[in-house]
């Protein structure tokens, strides 16, 4: 065949093309299982970091991980534990599941050294750029928050990424969710606002106004559902509340 010929040139760029296809197809492939374990590693490190458990070496994430995390539930909003099969909280792809109409309630159940039961609870939402996600963990008592960590994908640095920081993330330690026998959730408002629910507020983060109401939003939208199973915590049934908006303009 002349190499100079059209057809030529046209088969060996087809050929190229499938060659180096299936090269890039097979190293995706080979790689995929570690890529995948990287993304899970990260995730407990956030769950953990929510527990202010310090992140142990790469090596040993997952170890460190179940040796707290004891049981994955998920519950519905009569706060009832409806599976509990390993890793089934854990794999909810909250991203997905906030848009369900009837969506997944994922819980862990943790233990800490000191032999105290701490719950996890996932959620996910949107900041001034991009996607935020986070991780509030929550005493046995079923109202007061024992830690929290958020995260996002493409936040201002210095501003609204500025959720990420121990800082910022430590203020919603001791928070209650629960004020006189009811759901009143966590606010984040500029300071000097007052929450018109009555509930507990933090201070949103100076020039990330927008991003700290997406981080306030985040948290009523999926902290409210778990309302039954916190109350069942507390040992008491759920108190019938209207749902305020704390969620002010800027």
């Amino acid at each position: 065949m002349n190499k100079n010929s059209n057809i030529y040139q046209m088969l060996y760029a087809a050929v190229m093309v499938l060659l180096v296809g299936s090269v890039l197809a097979l190293i995706y492939m080979a790689l995929k299982p570690k890529q995948d374990e990287n993304i899970a590693n990260d995730t407990r490190k956030q769950i953990m970091s929510a527990l202010h458990i310090a992140a142990p070496d790469d090596s040993k994430v997952k170890e460190t991980y179940e040796k707290y995390v004891i049981q994955d539930l998920l519950v519905d909003r009569d706060g009832n534990i409806v599976d509990s099969t390993k890793n089934v909280a854990f794999d909810v792809e909250m991203k997905k599941n906030v848009k369900l109409a009837d969506r997944k309630l994922p819980v862990m159940k943790c233990v800490m050294d000191d032999g105290s039961v701490k719950y996890v609870l996932p959620m996910y939402g949107a900041g001034l750029w991009g996607p935020i996600w986070g991780y509030i963990a929550m005493n046995d008592d079923g109202n007061t928050i024992y830690g929290a960590n958020f995260s996002h994908e493409g936040e201002t640095p210095g501003l609204g990424a500025r959720i990420a920081d121990k800082d910022f993330q430590d203020k919603f330690v001791d928070k209650h969710l629960f004020l006189d026998g009811k759901f009143k959730g966590v606010v984040v408002l500029k300071k000097g606002q007052k929450s018109v629910s009555g509930a507990e507020q933090i201070d949103a983060l100076t020039g990330a106004t927008i991003t700290s109401l997406g981080v306030s939003a985040m948290l009523e939208d999926c902290l409210t559902p778990y309302e039954a199973f916190l109350s069942k915590l507390q040992g008491a049934a759920p108190a019938n509340d209207s749902k305020i908006n704390d969620n002010q303009p800027e």
